[in-house]
């Protein structure tokens, strides 16, 4: 695993700690639970440990919602809830 989020239960931000070699690109896909994309993400990495913060979530439905991060070959999943 190369991120780990702070939280699976967000309001109006996501808080990543990334385990990952600088340089390579963070993509992340957040998908509502019918599976429609509702924002993606593109950083560059530029330490090998890292936090980063995914704002401006707030106007998204509350509901389930899925994350997929992908940096270089590795990818993960996490299912996620966003709560008032």
């Amino acid at each position: 695993m190369f991120a780990k989020v702070k939280s699976s239960v967000f309001i109006d931000a996501l808080q990543f700690q990334l385990n990952a070699p600088k340089g390579n690109c963070l993509r992340g896909v957040l998908k509502d639970d019918t599976g429609n994309i509702c924002r993606t993400i593109e950083r560059d990495i530029a330490t090998d440990k890292e936090e980063l913060t995914w704002g401006g979530l707030n106007d998204l439905p509350y509901g389930k919602y899925t994350l997929e991060l992908s940096h270089g070959d590795d990818e993960m999943r996490m299912n996620l809830v966003k709560r008032v």
